[in-house]
């Protein structure tokens, strides 16, 4: 199915390892000329060589950390107008109320809540102005499964959530489109280390932390290309009457509500 990416433009946040890299691999297979950007200024120069090498796209870095003040005017003095941005900067941190201190959680919501909502006021201003673009924000099953043990991200995602839906509403009136994706647990290295951290606490042991997985669908958490290929179609053209909803990637967690 050819996505007609070729060429397009698109700045992706947070690129330099997990779900953003999988994203910036799966938009390079469809052509698109990437603009990536992170704070691991090695691991982005890591990935910019592979995907040159493997799909002859243009790839420019841009090392950043999107906490700092004005990060989101900053980068687009680099980056100038893309035709899409895929926000997904941002690790907010696991654990229960207590756990999870006043200036852990404002650092955790300063980079992905705030650094979504500065990113999309930015960008979405001057996609207005050519009267097109698409953004799509990587948001997280956490904000429709309240979970006590993730409270900082449980919280700060439901209000991306409420943010992606209010504002994709009316926007294509401005010929953008806003949309979300939620996935679950995805096999990267953070999930890996918050299943631990939650097997520690159940356990007492955090090597116990595969009995964990018997609860998942199919015994295991997605794929990262199972969320990524998803962003590249809502990115594309085929996805062109979508706008002001959330794509949910968890293999139906959210949706076992029963006691059984």
């Amino acid at each position: 199915m050819d996505l007609q990416l070729k060429n397009k433009k698109i700045l992706i946040t947070g690129a330099s390892q997990g779900i953003g890299e999988g994203i910036a691999r799966s938009l390079a297979a469809e052509g698109a000329d990437l603009h990536l950007t992170a704070r691991n200024e090695a691991n982005l120069k890591k990935i910019q060589g592979e995907l040159t090498e493997e799909f002859g796209v243009n790839i420019d870095i841009h090392p950043l950390d999107m906490t700092e003040e004005a990060a989101s005017d900053r980068l687009y003095g680099l980056v100038g107008d893309v035709d899409i941005l895929v926000n997904n900067a941002g690790a907010i941190p696991a654990g229960n109320l207590f756990a999870v201190d006043e200036a852990a959680w404002r650092a955790g919501w300063e980079l992905k809540v705030m650094g979504y909502i500065n990113m999309c006021r930015v960008f979405y201003g001057h996609m207005k102005d050519r009267g097109e673009g698409i953004i799509i924000n990587n948001i997280g099953v956490g904000g429709e499964l309240f979970d006590a043990e993730y409270v900082a991200g449980t919280t700060g995602n439901a209000s991306l959530m409420a943010f992606t839906r209010a504002l994709g509403g009316k926007s294509l009136d401005d010929g953008i489109r806003v949309v979300g994706v939620n996935p679950g647990p995805v096999q990267t290295e953070r999930i890996l280390n918050m299943m631990k951290n939650r097997a520690k606490t159940m356990f007492g042991d955090e090597s116990r932390y595969p009995e964990l997985l018997a609860s998942f669908p199919l015994q295991r958490p997605a794929h990262v290309r199972e969320v990524s290929d998803l962003i590249a179609f809502l990115a594309s053209y085929r996805s062109g009457y979508t706008s002001g909803v959330i794509f949910t990637v968890d293999g139906g967690m959210s949706s076992r509500r029963s006691l059984a």
